[in-house]
């Protein structure tokens, strides 16, 4: 193992006089502040503190220089404003021409450039990864659409006018991908104008000779929710105000979307945002192989979910009788029915009457919802539609950019998910994006901060052990087995009754509290948990979890839109479904959570990850408030702690800058193994990894 470097209890004037020098060390470092921002490369800062850290970035940031290398890492500041000479095609090529893109100043094109000259190379692991993380609003959207145009850009070939006719194609649907899944993905919230409400691995697959031939997109966990409810000062996603806004006279009149009208799951629609454009939109799905008449059936569509929501019920005088539908709410019931290609009286009937089956005889009886039950239904409705329909368009996306697997033999991914997520009020979809996010930082912990080290040791280098915030309990309390919150989320859905939060607080503090992430804000009267993630306490509030994660979509609502004539939802609901929707009472149990399906997709994307050569890209948001050269040293600190960068440079500053396989090694420097092979005390073969100098 490696040394440790807590030693024996030292003098203590001893320690203070070392403490005096290394603070005066920084010091000095600090005196000149004109030179602070020439560190492109923080592995070259002497000595490596947060305090040191901070000041370059600071530094750097102040004359708009915005990307700084950090050992394994490359930090990207967000601007919060247009920098368009930074991403110019010219630039590109620059990179990618350069002898050693790494003498280049810090960019996202020198990592993109070294994947892809990682995959020419042939050492293995072939197969590359770009990890792009950071909290919301620190840009990791906007990095991955310029990783995707420098590579639609530079692995073009240049062979045949025909081949490149079909290249060209590939690269216009690859690029056009990004606004159609940002439109129907993405929303305004609190901390960010184009926050992703999904998460994405794009694959972009490479021929033999290098050149883009194909991608896949694989999604995880919409934000459904977002359709039928949206924090205050947030919006619903950008598709919704797209149509709204950009529809012309006739597609207003076809769609039933009148100039003024008001629709309660439309807030804030006042604000103008660049994301708002829908001529965009509309011109890359048509490139993506969606036609005018099917793109003007999915807006009439979602234009139906619009006035699905302003629908509103009203107890009855008799509470044996449905619910009443409110008068001011009968034109968009009404609307509803003819958008979505349902009759009016049956689309009331799947919201008002619940069917139960029961008894040996399968008997079947009907029961008037409550009023709650029936806005719930409503919400239910337009919820699994959009999901639907989120997930139809990443399969059409990915026919469009889809090859044989026989023409491509190495990929570059793109990993762009949710950052982490802290808000007054967080519920189930903020547990997985922040688990989601452990789960990220763990593999940077066990790739580089911890395997690196240990690999050292393996190979009896002398090296001191550098401490570094392990998020490994934090996970245990999430995901481990035999309890955790998760399986105790998924025992309270198996459970044929309904949830009480108070009871299952009690639960959780009982099960897990050995655990050192878990507490629970006792000044708040709603239910409600605290874990302490790499990133920060995040209170979690549990009145309508254990639902969320039951997810339950109501049989009636499901064979309603099975009966609906409208063509799309004919494909998104085929009648072959029905059975699948008809679960009986006792096969319950069977039924995938939320939760246990986010899990089982996360696991196989880290095992694509640890499959393949990973390479780091920390987005930092300067300021909370989205400013423009706005650089807040509290903010920027807590996220550097978080995510581990200072100890990132420090283990790097220490370690080797190469370390490639032996059997790679020798077969790239086939030259070399004569010299190896001659000289039997070097002893080649009992270590795995040499540490040298690369010089190409």
């Amino acid at each position: 193992m490696p040394k440790q470097q807590n030693g024996p209890k030292e003098d203590s004037t001893i320690q203070n006089d070392l403490n005096e020098s290394f603070e005066e060390e920084v010091r000095a470092f600090l005196s000149d502040e004109e030179k602070l921002h020439l560190f492109d490369d923080l592995t070259k800062v002497n000595p490596v503190t947060t305090t040191t850290v901070l000041k370059c970035l600071q530094a750097r940031y102040t004359v708009n220089l915005f990307y700084t290398n950090a050992g394994c890492s490359l930090v990207a500041l967000n601007p919060f404003q247009p920098v368009s000479y930074l991403y110019s095609p010219e630039l590109m090529r620059e990179y990618h021409v350069a002898l050693r893109p790494q003498d280049l100043k810090p960019h996202i094109f020198a990592v993109a450039e070294q994947t892809y000259r990682n995959v020419q190379s042939q050492i293995a692991p072939v197969n590359q990864s770009i990890i792009v993380s950071g909290e919301s609003g620190a840009g990791k959207t906007w990095t991955s659409r310029c990783l995707m145009k420098f590579y639609a850009s530079v692995a073009a070939p240049v062979i045949s006018h025909k081949g490149n006719e079909t290249v060209e194609r590939i690269e216009k649907r690859v690029l056009d991908s990004n606004p159609v899944m940002e439109a129907f993905g993405n929303a305004c919230t609190l901390r960010n104008n184009n926050s992703s409400r999904f998460g994405k691995y794009i694959q972009l697959q490479l021929d033999r000779c290098h050149h883009l031939t194909s991608a896949s997109i694989r999604t995880f966990l919409l934000e459904k929710t977002r359709v039928a409810y949206q924090a205050p000062s947030e919006r619903n996603f950008h598709i919704f105000y797209q149509i709204t806004k950009g529809a012309t006279a006739e597609e207003r009149l076809e769609w039933n979307l009148p100039e003024g009208a008001e629709y309660r799951w439309l807030p804030n629609s006042e604000s103008n945002l660049d994301e708002d454009c829908f001529e965009v939109t509309r011109d890359a799905m048509f490139h993506l192989g969606i036609d005018h008449s099917t793109q003007n059936n999915i807006f009439k569509v979602l234009s139906g979910l619009l006035h699905l929501g302003n629908i509103q019920f009203s107890n009855p005088e008799d509470e044996s009788q449905p619910c009443e539908l409110e008068d001011k709410t009968k034109d968009s019931m009404k609307a509803a029915g003819a958008l979505l290609h349902i009759p009016v009286e049956e689309l009331l009937e799947s919201l008002r009457i619940r069917t139960i089956t029961a008894g040996k005889q399968q008997q079947v009886f009907k029961k008037p919802c409550s009023r709650a039950e029936c806005e719930t239904r409503r919400d239910c409705l337009a919820k699994v539609i959009y999901a639907k329909l989120f997930e139809w368009l990443v399969l059409v996306i990915n026919e469009s950019i889809y090859a044989d697997p026989s023409a491509w033999t190495n990929f570059i991914g793109l990993l762009d998910v949710y950052g982490f997520e802290a808000f007054p009020e967080n519920n189930l979809e903020q547990l997985c994006i922040n688990y989601a996010n452990e789960k990220l930082q763990q593999h940077f912990v066990a790739h580089y901060l911890k395997a690196q080290q240990e690999e050292y040791a393996a190979e009896g280098l002398q090296w001191s052990f550098i401490s570094y915030q392990d998020n490994q309990k934090c996970l245990d309390l999430i995901e481990g087995n035999p309890l955790s919150i998760f399986s105790l989320l998924n025992e309270e859905c198996r459970l044929n009754r309904s949830s009480n939060t108070d009871l299952f607080q009690t639960r959780i503090e009982k099960a897990l509290s050995n655990n050192q992430c878990l507490s629970r804000n006792k000044f708040s009267k709603k239910p409600n948990f605290i874990i302490s993630h790499y990133a920060g306490k995040v209170c979690y509030q549990l009145a309508a979890m254990v639902e969320k994660n039951k997810d339950p979509i109501a049989p009636e609502l499901i064979q309603v839109l099975q009966n609906s004539k409208d063509p799309l939802l004919q494909k998104l609901f085929p009648v072959t479904e029905r059975n699948q929707t008809n679960i009986k009472p006792q096969n319950r149990a069977a039924v995938v959570t939320v939760v246990a399906k986010f899990k089982g997709s996360l696991e196989h994307l880290m095992q694509i990850l640890n499959s393949t050569t990973p390479h780091y890209i920390r987005c930092i948001k300067p300021n909370a408030d989205c400013k423009a050269m706005t650089f807040k040293r509290e903010e920027v600190l807590s996220q550097l702690q978080a995510c581990g960068i200072v100890e990132a440079i420090t283990i790097s500053a220490a370690g080797f800058p190469v370390r490639i396989p032996l059997q790679s090694f020798t077969e790239r420097y086939e030259i070399l193994r004569t010299s190896c092979g001659s000289n039997k005390n070097r002893g080649c073969d009992k270590s795995n990894y040499h540490t040298a100098e690369q010089n190409e």
